[in-house]
């Protein structure tokens, strides 16, 4: 009921973003989850300076962060409606929306940094972008999001055996929670921003993020422990409403999607570097940082790949396809 207050409130009051205000500036407006601090938001706010320095002040983008607007995938019903211009998602949440997106989020799919590149950059990261346009949602590019691995409170995780009888936080994402459950964890899906408090209260006893987030949102004072196991590497998306973007000129366009793409170099750059920043800052707070063999990790979630054959060959195919790009 809350969530659909909140969807009339926006219907009410900005109707369908991105029309042009006083002067003639377009103005879309971009809510997010995460907060100010992290290099993704970094991203957007480089994003939203090359797109007015581009159209002469012509377009801007005004970013309201630490869900202002609502959660992760409040902020993507938004975008289906109109009522938000853009967001920034995880690949994992688009699953509901953008299907073929699912493949992304497969554990141990990239061999490498350069594999995910190539497949990101490439044709077929290019076509999971539009995946989702029968949904009204465009994605623009692909912001880093590292590498996912465990945090825990009561012990550290070297095997997934270590797992077993943990209450973990996942996305909403079948994905995910089928992953955890190969792992031998109890998968609890979570809104993020209510994440700290769930870890405080025992409602959860662990979570599953990358550095930088870890840091940023200060999870590590409630789990001392991270253990660097790195089973998926998720990337996050840049989306429009496809209602919004119907609305843009072709110039138009043509400077949004250069200023997301230049935003996507920008923000790999800030991405690695943050990544060291926050390991080391963590171990100075006193998180024990675990490396342990993928191996173990690797072999318990094979049967994701195979039972993903059976049930959804088109998908598989997909990610047959990834795998054997190099």
């Amino acid at each position: 009921m809350k969530f659909k207050l909140s969807v009339l409130f926006f219907i009410m009051v900005f109707g369908i973003t991105a029309c042009k205000g006083p002067g003639g500036v377009r103005v879309i407006k971009l809510g997010h989850g995460l907060g100010v601090t992290h290099p993704v938001h970094e991203a957007m706010v480089f994003m939203a300076d090359k797109l007015k320095e581009k159209s002469n002040g012509e377009m801007i983008i005004k970013i309201y962060p630490n869900q202002q607007l609502g959660s992760e995938r409040e902020l993507v019903e938004l975008l289906q409606i109109g009522s938000l211009g853009m967001t920034k998602v995880s690949s994992a949440v688009m699953e509901s929306f953008a299907p073929k997106l699912q493949v992304l989020s497969m554990p141990y799919l990239f061999t490498d940094d350069a594999h995910r590149d190539i497949i990101l950059k490439g044709p077929i990261g290019k076509q999971l972008l539009l995946d989702g346009e029968d949904f009204w949602l465009r994605g623009l590019c692909y912001y880093d999001a590292g590498k996912r691995s465990f945090y825990t409170k009561s012990k550290p995780v070297s095997s997934p055996e270590d797992l077993k009888g943990l209450k973990i936080r996942v996305m909403e994402s079948n994905t995910a929670i089928n992953m955890v459950k190969n792992f031998g964890g109890s998968p609890t899906p979570v809104s993020y921003g209510e994440l700290y408090t769930a870890l405080q209260q025992g409602i959860v006893d662990g979570a599953e993020n990358n550095p930088p987030s870890l840091f940023t949102s200060r999870h590590y004072e409630v789990c001392k422990y991270y253990s660097i196991n790195e089973h998926t590497a998720i990337p996050d998306i840049m989306i429009i409403s496809t209602k919004v973007w119907n609305l843009l000129s072709d110039q138009e366009k043509q400077w949004l999607q250069e200023a997301a793409d230049e935003s996507a170099t920008y923000q790999y750059k800030i991405w690695a570097e943050s990544v060291e920043e926050s390991l080391s800052e963590m171990e100075k707070a006193g998180v024990e940082i675990i490396y342990p063999k993928h191996d173990g990790f690797r072999e318990a979630v094979e049967s994701m790949y195979e039972d993903l054959k059976v049930s959804d060959p088109q998908l598989y195919a997909v990610v047959d396809q990834i795998r054997k790009t190099q």
